[in-house]
C-alpha cells in the first residue's frame, strides 16, 4: 500500500548530514519526495511510498546521522499524490 507521510525534526539536524543523509537512505529504499532544512532550525521532509519503506525513512529521522540529536518528530499523515519521480533536497 502506498503512503505519503509530511515529517517535521527537531533538534540539532542542521550541520550534521540530516539531508544527505535522508536523501541516501530514500534514493536506497525506492521512495520519493524531498527534504529541506527550515529557517527555524528543524528539517522538513515528505516520504511517498510503500508502507514499510516510509516507516524505514520515519525510523531514520526519529535518530538521523551519528552527529545528530533529535529531539521531537511529527508526522503528518497524508493522502499519497505520486507527483514525485525521485527524491530531492531542496535548498533555499
Amino acid at each position: 500500500m502506498k503512503v505519503r507521510a509530511h515529517v517535521f525534526v527537531s533538534g540539532r539536524v542542521q550541520g550534521v548530514f540530516f539531508r544527505y543523509e535522508t536523501y541516501r537512505l530514500a534514493s536506497r529504499l525506492g521512495v520519493t519526495g524531498w527534504v529541506r532544512n527550515l529557517p527555524d532550525g528543524r528539517v522538513e521532509a515528505v516520504f511517498e511510498g510503500e508502507k514499510e519503506k516510509v516507516d524505514k525513512m520515519i525510523d531514520f529521522c526519529r535518530r538521523g546521522p551519528s552527529a545528530a540529536i533529535v529531539t521531537d518528530i511529527e508526522v503528518i499523515w497524508e493522502k499519497p499524490r505520486n507527483e514525485f519521480k525521485d527524491f530531492k533536497i531542496k535548498y533555499g
